[in-house]
């Protein structure tokens, strides 16, 4: 990199003539500055006398301490000693006191200057929160002569006897120390008032001196830019006299601080500026040929490419700047003016950045905007040409001041910046930028649309009017805030835009570090998006963080407003009678998290460790296990609940009304409560498993401490308390995973080769596409039908969802294949075998039965049968026998039973 080997070279250079430059210095004698006589060691002044002894001068020049006087003290004194916690505490008192009076002052002489008064709030704040400590650190004491006095007791009444002297010197001492506590809590209070009062007096100063500033008008005439004129010389010819006498100081009696600090400039310049490419160079990289970058992609490139080269430069402009100082090189009419020059260039920088990532005047494939090519340059240039004079004028401002310059000079100047930028404005509403009609960004490009050329055009035709018109400083604001703020808020909207890019489905898995992660850590779609939407919230909180603070800083607010308002929002957010502490909740939940860290380790040890060695019963282990997670997530919710600050008294209040309730008949109500929690915490089915109860089947909606929603395979949802799911049996179809299996019971003839049906029942089921392989499918002989040789197929399948399905699929395929292999499906037949007496009774009674004649019964059970074909010769015999009941059960048939199956 070109830019890399510059800065080496330069570094060479410097560091080759700074180290002769210490040799021949070596030889010569260092002339004394000025720096070295004003740091000259000033005569040191007399100690004072101590109250433990007095400062005598020896005779050798040294200083001896003469023993101390012995304080006498006096009866009352030596019975009655002071508490350590009074004294303290009037210590600090008089101290509090003394700042008081010293911030009031100082408010009534920095009225005007907005910075000091910011300051002066803060020290008010604080000594208001001090006055608290005092009133605790009494408190403890005044516990004690309460407790003490009610030993005592009362004193005596008249008619009484008199109590013993010493008790009553101690009540006395007691009830004045008790007097000078209450004195000093007042006292305290007071302080504690009047420093509140002293801060809203500072806010409503700062508010009416931002206000004066911004509608203060000023009369415009030609005398005004007279002597402005006149002002303008003046303060050329006190910059040349100023910073060129501090030029010529520094080249002639700092010179090797001057190249120390140019060394190290650059050396950070090479760290951060150059490093920042090397390290996050794949962040905001464009690519000039191949396919079209995804609007995704432009937005992380535009956003990374403006972020990263700001941050880098601003971390350089910082490092130089304290060399600066701390080599001594700023005097302190030249600090300010420096500090502003170096902000002003990170500020140009920064929307130059911007301009060129959202226009991409030489790329248009990496373009956010549909604009043409000359119009992103020629946005490009006025953008930047905004910024500039608004950073010039912002920069002669700062030496106006420093040099206490006349108004005159810097109402001209910032007439002058306003008056450049709302040209600079309405030249931009006059542009054609917009992309042609027919898309290609070469070609000339069309008007603003109505809308955006309206805003531009009034805009500087605003400002013009408002700087003509004399308002100066309402007009320098607004200049600024559409220059800068608009910036920011530009952005923070790409960054949102990128931020919510990325959290789309399946869009963060498409980015450079989301194959980089799959590639490392084989993540799959689920933790890639899961990694994309934690990816999307982070670079929207890293918006916020960065844009909020400088929209704020440009809208008149100081550093440390915002780092009050954020110590606020984070430890004291009140809402009613009730505290939030951000930061204690936070840390509360961490200490939760390591509780049940811990508690998950200890279990895995004893499990694994402990009660493995001792061939515990499963049933047992799993207990105490069980018990142990409970009663470590209770003590990590109290810890969680204490370092997060919450009063554990509230709870108590809510568990004894509790109580109460469930004394008068909330049992129903609490036993549900109690175990939704559990079917929470437990998770014996989630929201999608497929269950099964006393009452209903279907899949679980959603779970509340109350109820559990099933939705039935009829679309009834029906509402299950969940006292009945934890007491009573559920079956869980998908509890630990979707494998389930699928039986496909099937019935052939007698005729059929039974080893034929195995294969061809597991030759089917293997060729399913949803039946999985291991476990294999397999085919029982379920066993002899009454008509029909009776298996079972049976498969698995990866989701148990589909067992209807893949039942039906088989059903047919087997219907198939056994026709097509001929093996007949029977269904149930009955033969039946009458036995006549020689008498016509029985005859009569079929015959009244059947309906018919004689042979009516045999021929009706011979219709109902279908008509099959004559079995073969050499299995006719077989067949018979098969027909031919046995002998035992055609005795044991009575007239009523062949009546009745005739009927039937």
């Amino acid at each position: 990199m070109r830019f890399d080997r510059l800065i080496t070279f330069v570094l060479a250079a410097l560091l080759m003539v700074w180290t002769a430059g210490a040799a021949l210095s070596q030889t010569a004698e260092t002339p004394q500055t000025p720096d070295a006589v004003q740091s000259a060691d000033p005569a040191q002044p007399l100690p004072e006398a101590s109250p433990s002894g007095a400062v005598a001068p020896a005779s050798d020049g040294t200083e001896t301490v003469a023993p101390a006087t012995p304080v006498t003290q006096t009866p009352s004194e030596a019975v009655a000693p002071v508490s350590p916690a009074i004294v303290a505490a009037e210590e600090k008192l008089d101290a509090a006191e003394a700042d008081m009076a010293r911030l009031q002052q100082r408010v009534e002489e920095n009225a005007e200057n907005d910075t000091t008064l910011v300051d002066l709030k803060l020290e008010a704040e604080e000594l208001a929160r001090s006055m608290l400590d005092v009133g605790v650190s009494l408190r403890p004491r005044q516990t004690e002569i309460k407790a003490r006095l009610d030993q005592l007791g009362a004193p005596p009444s008249e008619g009484e006897p008199a109590e013993p002297e010493t008790l009553k010197a101690e009540r006395t001492r007691l009830a004045e120390e008790r007097a000078a506590i209450n004195a000093l809590t007042g006292r305290a209070e007071a302080v504690s008032v009047q420093a509140s009062e002293l801060g809203d007096k500072i806010s409503s100063l700062r508010r009416d001196l931002f206000a004066n500033t911004l509608i203060k008008r000023t009369e415009l005439g030609p005398g005004l830019m007279s002597e402005a004129l006149i002002a303008l010389k003046v303060e050329i010819g006190r910059v040349e006299r100023i910073y060129g006498s501090w030029i010529k100081f520094v080249w002639s009696f700092k010179w090797q601080a001057v190249l120390a600090w140019c060394f190290f400039s650059l050396l950070a310049a090479l760290v951060l500026v150059a490093g920042a490419f090397r390290v996050f160079g794949w962040l905001i990289h464009r690519e000039t040929g191949g396919e079209e970058p995804s609007y995704t992609s432009r937005l992380s490139v535009a956003f990374w490419s403006t972020l990263i080269p700001t941050v880098a430069m601003a971390a350089l402009a910082g490092i130089v700047y304290l060399l600066a100082d701390s080599l001594s090189l700023l005097r302190r009419d030249v600090a300010p003016v420096i500090g502003v020059a170096l902000a002003v260039v990170v500020g140009i920088y920064f929307v130059s950045k911007l301009a060129r990532a959202v226009l991409s005047p030489n790329m248009p494939a990496w373009r956010l905007v549909n604009i043409s090519n000359s119009g992103a340059r020629l946005l490009y240039v006025m953008v930047v040409a905004l910024v500039v004079v608004n950073g010039l004028d912002f920069v002669l401002n700062t030496v106006s001041q420093t040099l206490d310059s006349p108004v005159v000079l810097t109402v001209a100047k910032g007439l002058l910046a306003v008056v450049l930028m709302s040209l600079i404005l309405i030249m931009m509403s006059m542009g054609k930028p917009m992309l042609a009609a027919s898309g290609d960004p070469a070609d000339s490009g069309q008007r603003w649309p109505r809308v955006i050329f309206s805003t531009l055009l009034l805009a500087g035709v605003g400002l013009f009017l408002t700087a003509l018109l004399g308002y100066i400083g309402l007009a320098r604001f607004v200049a600024t805030q559409i220059v800068v703020t608009g910036a920011i808020l530009t952005m923070m909207y790409i960054g949102y835009l990128s931020g919510r890019a990325i959290s789309t489905q399946e869009a963060f898995a498409g980015t450079a570090i989301g194959r980089w992660l799959e590639a490392r850590y084989e993540l799959g779609p689920m933790s890639l998006d899961q990694a994309g939407l934690a990816a999307g919230l982070l670079i929207n909180l890293l918006v916020l963080m960065l844009g909020l603070p400088l929209i704020l800083l440009q809208w008149g607010f100081q550093p440390q407003d915002i780092e009050l308002w954020f110590y606020r929002i984070m430890t004291d957010i009140r809402i009613g009678g009730i505290t939030i502490s951000l930061v204690g909740i936070f840390f509360g939940v961490v200490m939760f998290i390591i509780g049940l860290i811990v508690t998950r380790w200890f279990q895995r040890w004893l499990d694994g460790s402990v009660m493995s060695r001792g061939r515990m019963d499963t049933g047992v282990r799993n207990s105490i296990k069980t018990g142990i997670g409970y009663l470590g997530v209770a003590i990590a919710g109290l810890i969680g609940v204490s370092a997060a600050g919450l009063d554990l008294s509230n709870l108590a209040l809510v568990a004894g009304a509790l109580s109460l309730g469930i004394g008068f008949g909330l049992q129903n109500i609490v036993s549900n409560f109690v175990s939704g929690l559990i079917l929470l915490v437990e998770r014996p089915f989630k929201v999608g498993d497929w269950v099964s109860t006393s009452t209903t089947e279907g899949f679980v909606k959603k779970i509340s401490v109350r109820a559990t929603e099933i939705e039935t395979f009829n679309r009834q949802s029906i509402i299950v308390p969940n006292s009945e799911l934890i007491n009573s049996p559920v079956g869980n179809w998908t509890h630990r995973n979707k494998l389930g299996r699928v039986d496909v019971p099937i019935g052939v003839s007698y005729d059929s080769d039974p080893r034929q049906v195995v294969e061809i029942l597991t030759e089917i089921a293997r060729g399913h596409e949803l039946v999985l392989r291991n476990p294999e499918p397999v085919v029982h002989f379920s066993g002899f039908g009454e008509s029909s040789l009776d298996f079972v197929l049976k498969c698995h399948i990866s989701d148990v969802l589909n067992g209807i399905t893949v039942r039906t699929e088989l059903s047919l395929r087997i219907f198939e294949r056994l026709n097509a292999e001929n093996i007949e499906i029977p269904f149930p037949q009955r033969d039946l075998n009458i036995k006549l007496g020689d008498d016509g009774e029985v005859l009569a009674a079929i015959k009244q039965k059947t309906g018919g004649g004689p042979g009516a019964a045999v021929k009706r059970s011979r219709a109902k049968s279908p008509s099959k074909p004559a079995p073969a010769p050499e299995t006719q015999a077989k067949a018979e026998r098969r027909r031919r009941p046995s002998k035992a059960k055609a005795d044991s048939m009575d007239v009523d039973d062949v009546a009745g199956e005739g009927d039937k």
